[in-house]
């Protein structure tokens, strides 16, 4: 982890967690399991790719995720997104599919959301690494008490900020998010549940209606090829 990089305007409000034993441990355990040979995603200079695209203050959005994709040249730091070149993940065709029956704008031939986080979308996973392979083998090394303070923290910092939680396990972390927000639940994007309602929560539109009422410019959803 030490070919990270992370925008400067994060850096104040993340030191404190980074100084953590629990940090530490992790950062330890992640080097023990390299040097054993494991193969993490994404890589290490990706880790942190969602801090260093979205600086602090143009955070409007914040899609939680679970854990990186754990197949190879899957993951690169930003929640549901894939490099151009990936074939698209089935739960980011449902998020492209609900965007069209939202706003009507086609889906598009790549799944690298780039595009969203340099417009304030916050691409945020719970755990920000995983083995290759093996979904969720980081779960309980210490990214989640990192990224709960991460939800709370710039929910602190900021007001009027969107934050998607779809599932279960992203809507566990509504109760860290402080202060005044626009908070969109929703089922899973995932194929097992987007049909029980994902597909028609109107999420995008309902995030630029707010973000327009409160005097922040609208995401623009679709992805030029």
């Amino acid at each position: 982890m030490s070919n990270i990089t992370i925008h400067s305007s994060w850096l104040e409000l993340l030191n404190p967690a980074f100084q953590e034993d629990s940090f530490q441990k992790l950062k330890q355990q992640l080097l023990k399991e390299r040097a054993e040979g494991i193969v993490h995603y994404p890589p290490g200079s990706q880790i942190f790719n969602a801090f260093n695209t979205t600086p602090l203050n143009d955070v409007k959005v914040v899609i939680l995720g679970q854990d990186p994709y754990h197949g190879p040249g899957q993951a690169h730091g930003l929640s549901f997104s894939v490099p151009k070149g990936v074939k698209t993940p089935p739960s980011l065709v449902n998020i492209f599919k609900a965007i069209t029956m939202d706003l009507g704008i086609p889906a598009p031939n790549h799944g690298d959301l780039t595009p969203w986080a340099d417009q304030g979308v916050l691409l945020l996973n719970a755990m920000l690494t995983v083995r290759a392979n093996e979904a969720s083998s980081h779960k309980d090394i210490g990214w989640q008490r990192f990224t709960d303070y991460v939800i709370e923290k710039l929910s602190r910092h900021r007001d009027n900020i969107v934050f998607m939680l779809w599932g279960r396990f992203a809507q566990q972390k509504e109760g860290l998010i402080q202060g005044d927000h626009l908070i969109l639940k929703s089922v899973h994007p995932s194929p097992l549940s987007a049909h029980r309602g994902f597909l028609t929560n109107k999420h995008f539109s309902r995030c630029n209606d707010y973000l327009q009422k409160t005097n922040q410019g609208p995401i623009n959803w679709s992805l030029e090829s």
